[in-house]
């Protein structure tokens, strides 16, 4: 009977932590100039694509506090040719 008790808490726990990691990820924070960042390490960025004109981005971080950020911001192109 313990045991079981003991794999059922378990199981709540993780699926507590997974849904607490999901919220985090799923609110996106737009980013505005003058926006205060908190960057310590960066996770991941999204691929520019090869267009000339303006398309968004979006950078998976950690703060200085270990919390996760997705910042979703706009960037040029990879696409223009300067001539």
């Amino acid at each position: 009977m313990a045991l079981a008790l003991c794999g059922v808490s378990s199981l709540a726990m993780a699926e507590e932590s997974q849904t607490k990691v999901a919220a985090q990820q799923a609110r996106v924070e737009q980013y505005t100039y003058g926006t205060h960042l908190d960057i310590a390490r960066v996770i991941s960025i999204s691929q520019i694509p090869s267009v000339c004109e303006v398309v968004p981005a979006r950078m998976v971080y950690e703060d200085s506090q270990g919390a996760r950020h997705t910042m979703s911001y706009q960037v040029m192109g990879n696409g223009c040719s300067n001539g």
